[in-house]
């Protein structure tokens, strides 16, 4: 699975230049124009690195990088910024930016923070063999889930659609890509197998009284959230 990385950043000479350059290096850019944008998209999907542009209107990169960390976030945060000084980059590092690179930039220093940044990034989640959703474990040894101190066996298939869910939380998926990571080719159109499968999931996970994870985004695919986003 392609890396994640969003760009917030007002300049639009930049983010059609990032979303270039990273996309030919293989991973998945998001762009948002501004800070606000910039994290109600953090809200909806968990990237694997953010490149937060400082000066922005309305809500600049610091003030993201505060919010993002308050919220929990480890996400690594790379800071970019026209201001070649020492007190602004200290401001951004004690704000919680894991890097800093002064406008203009050259693109091979670029990317090479970037791959920096990702090699130390640990697996998203994923601690000791195990993957955590709210109060969903995904044991990936016993290949079981255990919910509210309840285990769960899961068939192979099982296993494999929510091991993906708990990979990519809150992070919509489509209907194509899930039949093509769990099942590796198409099916037919008419075929219902993965709803009949997340059928399966729900009533295993849920077993009739927790709240439902696994949501249905219509006309799209599913996502796997709390109720409350």
């Amino acid at each position: 699975m392609r890396q994640r990385i969003f760009v917030v950043d007002d300049d639009e000479k930049i983010t059609s230049l990032l979303r270039r350059s990273l996309a030919f290096e293989g991973y998945e850019v998001t762009i948002a124009n501004d800070g606000q944008e910039g994290l109600k998209l953090m809200g909806q999907s968990d990237p694997d690195l953010l490149i937060l542009d400082v000066m922005m209107p309305q809500m600049d990169g610091w003030e993201v990088c505060r919010r993002v960390r308050e919220a929990g976030s480890g996400v690594p945060v790379l800071m970019l910024t026209a201001m070649d000084d020492v007190q602004d980059r200290v401001k951004g590092l004690d704000l919680g930016a894991d890097d800093y690179l002064v406008k203009p930039f050259a693109l091979e220093e670029l990317l090479a923070r970037v791959r920096a940044l990702l090699r130390r990034k640990p697996d998203r989640q994923e601690t000791d063999g195990r993957l955590q959703f709210e109060d969903m474990t995904l044991d990936l040894d016993s290949r079981e889930a255990i919910r509210g101190g309840r285990r769960i066996d899961l068939t192979a298939k099982e296993f494999d659609l929510l091991h993906l869910f708990m990979q990519n939380p809150r992070r919509v998926l489509t209907r194509d890509s899930i039949m093509d990571k769990i099942w590796g080719y198409d099916y037919s159109g008419e075929s219902n197998v993965l709803e009949v499968y997340i059928a399966m999931l729900r009533q295993k996970t849920e077993d009739g009284t927790a709240k439902r994870l696994i949501q249905t985004v219509r006309g799209t695919g599913y996502v796997l959230r709390g109720e409350g986003g």
